[in-house]
């Protein structure tokens, strides 16, 4: 069973460490265990007890309250609360619950229940993308491992496709043509796949190419395809000192508008230019295709 210092135990819930040690002086709730060298851990039930409990107390319980509750009563009640798909936050951490135990049913019964109670963009926009980034930050502080993170995005990968798929062949009346990509160092496609999504649910076309494309064999594409518009998702942290320098690059092999969304976008200041569209949500993209798709309502 994985040990966990009380430091993953605050990135994993949220709870200060110093909310931790009150809580366990005073309600001697989930108290620490001590290695025979007398080193404070807890274990894989303790984080379980931990996250629920979290839950609870985002979620209006006093933690005078849920101390005096057994565990069963805990779990009953988180149940409850997971059940409200409209409760965002709570969704985000039974997602995490998920995939600390590499939980794939557990995983997909919440994604599920949150696509059909709101969609599936309402569902990236307030659950899903907020998810990815408290795993990003989980993975870079190493409370989680780099499987979890695959492990998560597979998942949601996975479901965007089969909504795609639902979709159909639907065309409006004068679509446009984007062409899709990642660029070299960058591999994270949730976004990009979701983009493809938006996109054909307003009826325009799609060449989706994926992840680390080379700049000629974009090039190439963009020449064959003839694309109106060519669209990246930028969330990789190693492009964010050089950000500015690889979007200048990277129009010199284009001659149509480039459309730049995700985490980096959102973060830093670009710097714009008449083919450079940046976009730093998802209702600004949504908002982008469904006016080309209705131009009238713009």
């Amino acid at each position: 069973m994985r040990k966990f210092s009380i430091s993953d135990i605050e990135n994993l819930t949220g709870i200060k460490a110093h909310t931790i040690r009150i809580w366990e002086l005073r309600y001697n709730l989930v108290p620490a265990k001590r290695t025979a060298t007398n080193i404070r851990y807890y274990n894989e039930d303790d984080l379980k007890q931990l996250l629920n409990i979290a839950t609870l107390n985002e979620s209006g319980y006093k933690i005078s309250k849920i101390a005096k509750l057994g565990q069963d009563k805990v779990n009953s009640l988180v149940a409850q609360l997971q059940a409200n798909r409209t409760n965002d936050s709570v969704q985000v951490q039974m997602l995490s619950n998920a995939v600390l135990q590499y939980d794939e049913a557990a995983f997909n019964k919440i994604l599920d229940g949150c696509i059909s109670e709101s969609g599936l963009t309402n569902t990236m926009d307030q659950v899903l993308f907020p998810f990815m980034k408290k795993i990003g930050m989980l993975w870079q502080t190493k409370t989680m491992n780099p499987s979890h993170e695959h492990f998560a995005s597979n998942l949601i990968r996975e479901r965007i496709i089969v909504e795609i798929e639902k979709l159909g062949n639907r065309k409006d009346e004068n679509p446009k043509r984007f062409l899709l990509f990642l660029p070299e160092e960058e591999s994270h496609e949730t976004g990009l796949i979701f983009a493809r999504y938006l996109l054909k649910s307003c009826g325009h076309e799609t060449l989706y190419l994926g992840p680390n494309v080379d700049y000629d064999d974009l090039k190439a594409v963009v020449a064959h395809y003839q694309p109106d518009y060519v669209l990246s998702v930028l969330t990789s942290l190693r492009l964010d000192k050089d950000l500015n320098k690889m979007l200048e690059k990277l129009m010199h092999y284009l001659e149509v508008p480039l459309i730049v969304a995700g985490s980096l976008i959102s973060e830093f200041d670009i710097v714009t230019n008449e083919r450079l569209i940046p976009l730093k949500n998802v209702c600004e993209l949504v908002d982008f295709a469904s006016q080309l798709a209705n131009p009238a309502q713009a």
